[in-house]
């Protein structure tokens, strides 16, 4: 097992300006280990992490976007999974922190963890590339290549927590943050009207 923390700590080192959609403690981890106005944190929108990345995917089709959701989230609205793989975003990666609970409410387990195959569930619905990962070595070694591979690509992360982050939710909610994600995707929004 990896520690959460640790993975989006090498994820950030190959981040360039990717745009990152993350949610709950993914997002919380997210903006310690790369903080960016390319940031989308949806926090308290639980299963809609993959919807909002899978639009601005669409949208901004010439910038690469990384979704970090969570197996509790993702299991709110597997339905995703297949119209990820039918709308084929090249330029989306979609990871999914593994850890078998709900752990922004209180860690209660989630149903079947022991059973479900979330890897399986992305291949199943023909997402291009799939990954599972449950050592910082082998993910380490093949970050950049999975980032390199044209979408929509899933990756598995079998994690444990890390060090807890600050929680501050009344940043993550503030209008301030989504002013500036607004300003830092204009230039991407007007390059592509231009074309």
């Amino acid at each position: 097992m990896m520690k959460r923390d640790e993975c989006f700590r090498k994820l950030a080192e190959h981040r360039g300006e990717a745009i990152v959609v993350g949610t709950y403690t993914s997002a919380f981890e997210w903006m310690q280990a790369s903080p960016s106005p390319l940031n989308f944190l949806s926090v308290g929108a639980m299963g809609q992490a993959s919807p909002h990345g899978l639009g601005l995917a669409i949208g901004l089709p010439e910038e690469k976007v990384l979704v970090l959701d969570g197996d509790g989230s993702l299991l709110m609205n597997l339905g995703c999974l297949v119209t990820i793989a039918n709308a084929a975003p090249k330029n989306l990666v979609h990871f999914v922190s593994v850890n078998g609970c709900y752990e922004a409410n209180g860690s209660h387990p989630i149903p079947a963890r022991d059973k479900v195959d979330f890897a399986g569930l992305a291949r199943s619905a023909g997402y291009a590339h799939v990954f599972e990962f449950d050592g910082m070595n082998r993910f380490a070694a093949e970050i950049a290549n999975v980032l390199s591979l044209p979408g929509p690509v899933f990756v598995a992360l079998k994690v444990v927590a890390g060090d807890p982050p600050p929680q501050d939710y009344e940043l993550i909610h503030s209008e301030k943050v989504r002013r500036e994600f607004k300003a830092a995707i204009a230039p991407m929004l007007a390059r592509r009207k231009g074309r």
